[in-house]
């Protein structure tokens, strides 16, 4: 089983352009070449600029560009298990 993670986290505040999709591309490719995973992280925290639908654009154009993820997420959805960890850090010192 292969170690390798690799992941593109996208801001949907806006759509996406060509120095995104290149860094998709290369990490997609990378995970693939070694045998390993390429996550899709969406961070979306900025709550007043992120739109659903560049959320929605840029998963359709990475899919037209033939890049498949193999799990996806969203930073608003974790960030509970953030806070926690930044407590658990600021109880260690």
């Amino acid at each position: 089983m292969s170690h390798v993670l690799t992941r593109f986290a996208p801001s949907p505040t806006g759509y996406l352009h060509a120095g995104n999709a290149r860094l998709a591309l290369l990490n997609f490719l990378f995970a693939r070449h070694h045998g390993g995973r390429f996550l899709l992280r969406i961070d979306d925290t900025d709550a007043e600029r992120s739109r659903p639908a560049y959320e929605e654009a840029i998963r359709q154009d990475l899919h037209w560009l033939g890049i498949a993820w193999d799990d996806s997420l969203s930073q608003s959805e974790r960030l509970d298990r953030y806070a926690e960890a930044a407590e658990r850090l600021k109880d260690a010192g």
